[in-house]
């Protein structure tokens, strides 16, 4: 967009009483940001919701000065702006309601790719969740996802890591301006991070990391990904907001179970057990549930067996192998052939389902993913 352009879609973002619904919903009727400040009063009262409170507010010049301010800002440090119409703003935000009109951007950021996941966390990450982050993230690298996160402390921090540590694109999104980073730790990151993908903030320059910005941001995190994993949480924190926001925007969940009674997997069992979330244990249940396919240029069949079953015992690789030799095959009959009592099939077979490397059919039928 020109300079013109933005000028006014700032000044209306600025407008006391316009939020980002309010404000899609007037460019929508007026058909630009400047339309609408010039439109009739009339015109603006057949708009439902708009009122003579919200109309007499347009004429605050004020916001033009705010506005002059931030796109001095804007062009002095070179930042990338997204508008919700443009081709270059995240896909599944633009059908978030409330997404935002504009986004700031800065590194190089490519949302061509269509596989985007979330990975959010608790702050106070133990071994067994950046263990798991890890080895879910180069379990997923085959398949060349843009690994999106807050850049906070815990989880977040160390999904971008491995994201870098295997090439692939990774996003911050921040709940400040981008004329600081928060936590200032986190700065020595900012320059590898911005080779490979870059970061995302809907607030102006003016904007501190105050708390309800945090809460904020959470909904760009859930929008713009196809799904949201949730590494470890505590019964309450940021990430089940960021969780119960992706099932609002109808994305898919993902929670890793741990012990009972571990205190950072309270959050995770009861999104499972109230079926808010996907039960993960590997990177294939992910792959399953979302019916991701290899791009052809990445596939080699023996790189994704080794990449996505590396969880399977000695006794459900035995029974994975037969499937994927032998095809659909009954219970019964997988029992007999791989030489396990009906028992311990039973067993087997949940437990790879579970895992996402088979599936049940009707009829007691079993296949290999």
């Amino acid at each position: 967009m020109n300079q013109r352009e933005l000028l006014y879609i700032l000044a209306l973002s600025r407008v006391e009483g316009i939020g980002d619904i309010v404000a899609k919903k007037l460019i929508n009727h007026c058909g630009s940001a400047e339309s609408v400040f010039n439109a009739k009063a009339n015109y603006l009262k057949s708009i439902d919701g708009i009122g003579d409170n919200l109309i007499k507010k347009l004429k605050d010049k004020t916001v033009f000065e705010k506005a002059e301010r931030e796109l001095r800002f804007i062009e002095s440090e070179k930042i990338n702006v997204l508008f919700y119409l443009d081709e270059t703003y995240p896909e599944r935000l633009k059908h978030c309601i409330d997404g935002p009109v504009v986004l700031f951007a800065s590194g190089n950021l490519n949302f061509e790719n269509r596989k985007v996941i979330s990975i959010v966390g608790t702050r106070e990450i133990t071994s067994y969740g950046t263990a798991f982050c890890k080895t879910m993230v180069e379990d997923l690298a085959i398949f060349n996802p843009i690994i999106v996160s807050g850049f906070a402390y815990g989880v977040d921090i160390v999904a971008h890591q491995a994201a870098m540590d295997h090439g692939l694109q990774t996003i911050g999104v921040l709940a400040h301006g981008l004329n600081q980073i928060y936590p200032k730790a986190h700065k020595k990151y900012v320059a590898k991070i911005e080779q490979n993908g870059g970061f995302l903030t809907e607030f102006w320059s003016t904007s501190n990391p105050e708390k309800e910005n945090f809460v904020k941001r959470n909904r760009i995190v859930a929008g713009m990904s196809e799904a949201t994993i949730v590494i470890e949480s505590a019964e309450k924190g940021g990430s089940l907001i960021t969780a119960m926001i992706a099932n609002d925007y109808n994305r898919d969940v993902f929670a890793v179970p741990g012990r009972t009674t571990d205190k950072f997997s309270q959050g995770c069992i009861n999104l499972i057990k109230t079926q808010r979330a996907n039960l993960m244990t590997s990177a294939a249940d992910l792959v399953y549930i979302l019916n991701w396919e290899i791009a052809s240029e990445n596939r080699n069949d023996n790189a994704v067996q080794k990449q996505l079953f590396v969880v399977l015992d000695t006794d459900e690789q035995k029974v994975y192998d037969y499937l994927q030799k032998n095809g659909k095959q009954l219970l019964d009959i997988i029992a007999l052939e791989c030489d396990f009592p009906i028992f311990r099939i039973s067993t087997l077979l949940l437990n790879m389902e579970l895992k996402g490397v088979i599936r049940p059919l009707p009829g007691k039928l079993f296949e290999a993913v």
